[in-house]
């Protein structure tokens, strides 16, 4: 796809672009199989979001999340969600301190800069919600104090879609405050047996240094936000959008907080791929992760089993194809 007419095709070049390439390299170094994965991993980091990785076992969701956190010089926790998880155990609680006559906050795993949140969908609602705040406003609130997240804060929570029992489905308000939903995919042949060979001896994570500071990620987060958007770009997506919400297919489609963030990713891939403005295959290719988990299908709401995610997906990508692309 051509740039918008007028634009050269070299912009983005400095330290920020570098950064990113060397993010890229890190995590490239261990996580084998599905490059788009680590574009997005990336994009979702720059762009302030959070991303939900919704697989089957073993195909690197954690690997994924741990290589991004060891390229980083930043804090990372991981959240084991299970049924009886309760919210203090991911925000943290006050504690009264005798020696000090008063009530003192303990931090829960939730203060981390990277925050992976395994298997989301086991935990009760109550628990999911603790989440809401954080991933919102990057704060937390504990009897009645604000207690405000380290910078740059991202949760990589993750879920199988193919289990029904002892799971609790994440509700729509908590699915929009993910930036993307991506699935990752099995690796090739070629991937798997590289996989196996380069965990003989050691764990590749072993290895990876920093490549990067927080205030370092900071900063290409600030430097998203100058990455040109023509304006036949945002008249684009708001074409998307507003077909979501005429589609036949779909019982409620995208709201303005996902136009916005479709605009905000396609920032932020562009910046990942080497560009200081954004290009129609950018909203394009992240039009199905940052707008699927946004839609509900109709027949989802009459409380079908199975209506959902396949369905999400292949309408986006109808629409998609029968949106004129600007030229």
């Amino acid at each position: 796809m051509a740039a918008i007419a007028g634009e050269p095709m070299a912009q983005a070049a400095g330290p920020e672009a570098d950064r990113v390439r060397a993010l890229k390299a890190s995590i490239r170094g261990v996580f084998v199989g599905n490059a788009d994965a680590v574009d997005l991993v990336l994009v979702s980091l720059l762009a302030g979001g959070h991303l939900l990785i919704e697989d089957v076992p073993g195909v690197g969701k954690t690997t994924l999340a741990k290589a991004l956190a060891r390229s980083i010089a930043c804090t990372f926790r991981r959240i084991q969600f299970t049924p009886d998880l309760l919210p203090s155990d991911v925000t943290g609680v006050s504690i009264y301190e005798q020696k000090e006559g008063r009530f003192v906050f303990k931090p829960g795993p939730v203060f981390a800069n990277v925050v992976l949140a395994d298997e989301i969908n086991r935990t009760n609602p109550r628990t999911q919600s603790a989440l809401l705040e954080a991933m919102n406003d990057h704060q937390v609130t504990v009897d009645g104090e604000s207690h405000p997240l380290p910078a740059p804060f991202i949760v990589l929570a993750t879920q199988n879609p193919y289990e029904f029992e002892g799971t609790y489905p994440l509700p729509e308000s908590q699915l929009d405050r993910f930036l993307m939903r991506i699935q990752i995919g099995y690796p090739n042949a070629q991937e798997e047996k590289q996989v196996l060979a380069s965990r003989t001896i050691s764990d590749p994570l072993e290895a990876i240094r920093h490549v990067a500071t927080g205030d370092e990620v900071s900063t290409m987060q600030a430097a998203v936000r100058e990455v040109r958007v023509d304006d036949a770009i945002l008249d684009y997506i708001i074409e998307l959008v507003t077909a979501t919400r005429e589609s036949e297919r779909l019982h409620v489609g995208v709201s303005p907080r996902g136009s916005l963030a479709l605009r905000r990713a396609a920032q932020a891939l562009a910046l990942v791929l080497g560009r200081g403005f954004v290009v129609p295959d950018d909203v394009k290719r992240l039009a199905v992760p940052v707008l699927a988990h946004r839609v509900i299908p109709k027949g989802r709401h009459l409380g079908l089993p199975g209506a959902g995610g396949g369905e999400a997906v292949e309408a986006i990508r109808e629409i998609v194809a029968a949106v004129a692309v600007p030229a």
